[in-house]
């Protein structure tokens, strides 16, 4: 233990801040863009329309049933081919580790916060739906004004909770040797031979940060129960 130089973290903050910065606009990103698509696939499921609903379902399990380490792959590796093939261009696009991380990520955390906003739609009286059509209010106009707004409420701790976990998924894209947090974090411990002290602050890092939102989410959860 006498050989450990934490010092090395000193040296390297600006690079250890840039890679931390990445990796919290990456999950603010994927949080956002999937709560959007979630939402709108979780109206899809919800649907009428039975095709609509059996193609949402059938994307929410699929990426639900399938290793996040995976979908990374195949979207950084086959997406490139696959817009290829279907727009005829001589040679793959070259789409970056960056850029598809972000896609990778929004498309996969929508199908988790599809059946959190499912539930939270679900959650809400019947009675509130019928009560908007007597009002003279069309479907969209009650899901807008009246049903999402209580929906996002209700599920908020849910939705936080959700992205305090995207938060340490994004560390997998350092697999595709991306600089996030993780991946700074891995080229210094590997250049500088740090591999214990690096590792180390890491997992300090991430245990303050989850923790601290952890504690809000259940403080915030505790007021929404009592508004209720």
């Amino acid at each position: 233990m006498g050989d450990l130089d934490f010092e090395v973290i000193a040296r390297t903050g600006p690079y250890l801040w840039k890679g931390l910065q990445y990796t919290l606009q990456l999950t603010v990103v994927a949080a956002l863009g999937g709560v959007f698509f979630g939402t709108l696939l979780a109206l899809a499921r919800l649907s009428k329309y039975r095709p609509l609903a059996l193609a949402a379902a059938g994307y929410v399990n699929l990426m639900r049933a399938t290793p996040l380490l995976l979908v990374i792959f195949w979207f950084y590796f086959l997406m490139p081919v696959l817009i290829q093939f279907i727009s005829g261009a001589d040679s793959p696009p070259k789409i970056g580790a960056e850029r598809s991380a972000y896609f990778t990520f929004i498309m996969f955390e929508a199908a988790f916060f599809c059946e959190i906003m499912r539930a939270g739609i679900q959650s809400i009286a019947k009675g509130q739906v019928g009560a908007a059509y007597a009002l003279g209010l069309t479907y969209s106009q009650s899901m807008r004004l009246i049903i999402l707004p209580q929906a996002f409420r209700n599920m908020l701790p849910v939705l936080l909770t959700q992205t305090i976990i995207l938060f340490q998924d994004v560390s997998l894209v350092s697999l595709l040797n991306v600089t996030d947090f993780v991946g700074a974090s891995v080229k210094i411990a590997q250049r500088d031979s740090r591999v214990v002290e690096m590792y180390t602050f890491v997992a300090v890092v991430y245990f303050i940060l989850c923790f601290s939102l952890s504690y809000l989410v259940k403080r915030l959860q505790a007021r929404i129960a009592i508004i209720r």
